[in-house]
């Protein structure tokens, strides 16, 4: 399993969002997914990685749903 990271700094709060900030670009993350006690300035590292099992489920619920749609479309 591959993981990445990526180093974001907070840069401000609005409303329910934490602005994390890399490089120009801006992130909104719901406050409520911090560590607690984190603030305007500190230095996070939000981690990534693939879910295959989560994947594979919403292919399959996707490939029903259209399957689904498909037979209401010839009755």
């Amino acid at each position: 399993m591959m993981i990445n990271e990526l180093e974001v700094v907070i840069d401000r709060f609005e409303g329910h969002f934490a602005v994390l900030v890399f490089g120009e670009n801006e992130i909104l993350w719901p406050k409520n997914k911090l560590p607690e006690h984190a603030h305007e300035g500190d230095v996070m590292v939000l981690v990534a990685k693939k879910d295959a099992d989560a994947t594979k489920d919403r292919t399959e619920l996707a490939k029903t749903m259209l399957n689904e749609l498909l037979k209401k479309d010839e009755d």
